[in-house]
């Protein structure tokens, strides 16, 4: 593994003790980011734009409010990354696409706002693929390895994360990026249930995308998607994001389902190596791990999203034809050849297509509600092995689509490797039982697998 990408940022909010004795300060912090940026992004590519004197000046201003003792928040003073398709009022917006490059909003998203209102530092845009979909444009590399792809579409955020540059990115997905790319850098993904997170002002309309992020540490990413709901809420007809995760004192779960879902039998045999490891630590740790040979509602759920990747493109597709259709009138030759062949797609369907794909997914997430009403969480892999070598695709979304399919919370923890790469164990739990899924994640990072230094801690 490079360099670059073994050593990190410190996670911030476990610096809360430091930032209020002043032994350190967000101006102190944010330097060394912007230090690390200018040594590392040259040669990564995660940022298509800085705003250096803007982060500048929140953080001055969160040191200011850190030494007289009254920070607006645990994230108060945290540099954030924002991926491409998230509006932003000082920056562009350009959706990885050429045809949006440069655009300008001039307004926040409201998960944007909700950070600065919480005193977040908003540093720059990350990259991502086309529309948040296939297409990578711009050619981020792994820092890992440089000549593989670091995922998508949240690419850049991934990027930023795994290499150090930033602690926290946040990210979207709608069928496996946040997890994915996060697995392959060697960070924390958090996809949150379905609505947990205000989504206005963000390119992802889609009905299984999530806004979630990816991070240094588990207690980073749980306070910066918290200090959003609690000022933006969930989507429209959602309360959001609720609840507290107290890190340092978390009980040992009794239950998991492990899954394949659909994707395991493309995932690499050292993938699968890994995998079985993990699986005899947990069961030396004293988890009991049940499986679809072990358990009726385990294989009715296996069978139930052994489909999740096509189904999932097939809803996407009907789902996406606006606004494809109003790019392609304004310029074809601006989408990618996959961005109109979605399109094609959608325009062979029917609203009687869409039913029965909708039929579908509501059949998966009932079977799968029955089997985390019995077990604590499930596990499985965090991606089908190892970053694949080129930059010309963001790898097999196989093995994350399921959490998007069933809109339930998933994590992926850095804990396990493939071919000297980073590779997540994927944690799934019950749809918005999101802080039991996290006090639980904590609990198999730290105590399970002896990794505190991706727990953090709340200060």
């Amino acid at each position: 593994m490079s360099s670059a990408a073994a050593s990190k940022l410190r996670g911030y909010v476990s610096l809360a003790g430091d930032l209020r004795s002043g032994k350190t300060t967000p101006r102190a912090y944010l330097d060394e980011t912007l230090q690390r940026i200018a040594a590392l992004d040259p040669t990564i590519g995660a940022f298509v734009t800085l705003n250096k004197d803007g982060a500048i000046k929140a953080a001055d201003a969160s040191t200011a409010r850190w030494k007289a003792g009254k920070p607006l928040s645990p994230v108060d003073g945290m540099p954030v990354a924002v991926k491409d398709i998230i509006e932003t009022a000082d920056m562009p917006t350009g959706q990885g696409s050429p045809m949006w490059e440069g655009t300008v909003t001039r307004r926040d998203a409201a998960s944007v706002h909700a950070l600065r209102e919480a005193g977040a530092v908003i540093i720059g845009k990350t990259t991502t693929t086309e529309f948040a979909a296939t297409h990578p444009y711009h050619k981020t590399q792994n820092p890992y390895d440089g000549t593989r792809t670091p995922g998508g579409s949240s690419s850049g955020s991934a990027a930023a994360v795994g290499s150090g540059m930033v602690p926290v990115g946040l990210g979207t997905q709608v069928v496996g990026s946040i997890l994915r790319p996060a697995s392959f850098c060697g960070a924390v993904g958090y996809k949150p249930s379905y609505g947990a997170i205000n989504r206005s002002g963000s390119y992802d309309h889609l009905s299984q995308s999530a806004h979630g992020g990816i991070a240094a540490t588990l207690a980073d990413i749980w306070a910066t998607l918290r200090a959003i709901a609690d000022r933006a809420g969930g989507d429209p007809g959602h309360v959001g994001l609720t609840g507290d995760v107290d890190f340092g004192k978390r009980a040992k779960p009794a239950r998991f389902a492990v899954l394949e879902t659909g994707g395991w039998g493309v995932t690499s045999e050292g993938a699968r190596k890994a995998f079985e490891a993990a699986r005899e630590k947990l069961a030396k740790a004293g988890i009991e791990l049940k499986s679809r040979r072990d358990d009726a509602d385990i294989e009715a759920a296996e069978r139930a999203m052994k489909d999740a990747q096509p189904l999932s493109l097939a809803i996407n597709a009907w789902e996406g034809r606006w606004p494809l259709n109003t790019y392609a009138d304004l310029d074809a030759n601006k989408l990618s050849e996959g961005a109109r062949g979605r399109l094609k797609q959608s325009e062979t369907m029917t609203q009687k297509d869409f039913a029965g794909l909708l039929a579908q997914r509501k059949a998966a997430r009932d079977a799968f509600a029955k089997v985390t009403g019995r077990y604590d969480a499930c596990v499985t892999l965090g991606a089908c092995g190892a970053a694949p070598v080129g930059l010309g695709s963001t790898g097999n979304t196989a093995m994350n689509v399921a959490a998007s399919l069933l809109g339930c919370p998933a994590i992926t923890i850095p804990l396990l490797e493939d071919e000297n790469m980073p590779l997540g164990l994927q944690l799934l739990g019950g749809t918005d039982r999101d802080v039991e899924l996290m006090t639980i994640a904590a609990w198999v990072a730290g105590d399970a697998f002896g990794r505190n230094d991706l727990v953090g801690s709340t200060g």
